[in-house]
């Protein structure tokens, strides 16, 4: 099973919070070598992001996020796992576990409402 992982940052997080969290390249180093990740980035703000909407045909574009939210996506990864279980395992090792947010979302299955 293909589960997308929102990696996102808490704002409101103390600094210091997440002491004792795991090296990212450690946990990616890990996960590509067990082959559940297979493929993840950084990627750029909010304040970079162009929102697409179209409206009685018209492409109305927006600068920023169009969702408001106060977890701020940081980056991504696709992971292949054998069940949820295995991917909230994998999600609660990602060091943004101990200091931020992870989403987990499946992906769609061919053929599954």
């Amino acid at each position: 099973m293909k589960y997308l992982m929102l990696v996102c940052v808490d704002p409101d997080l103390e600094p210091g919070a997440a002491e004792g969290a795991p090296d990212v390249d450690d946990w990616v180093a890990e996960t590509d070598g067990k082959g559940i990740r297979l493929m993840g980035d950084r990627v750029r703000p909010g304040s970079d992001a162009t929102t697409v909407r179209v409206r009685n045909r018209e492409v109305l574009l927006s600068d920023g996020p169009y969702a408001e939210t106060k977890d701020l996506i940081a980056g991504f990864d696709v992971l292949e796992c054998a069940d949820l279980d295995e991917a909230i395992e994998v999600a609660s090792r990602h060091p943004m576990a101990w200091g931020g947010v992870i989403e987990l979302r499946p992906f769609w299955v061919d053929g599954q409402d």
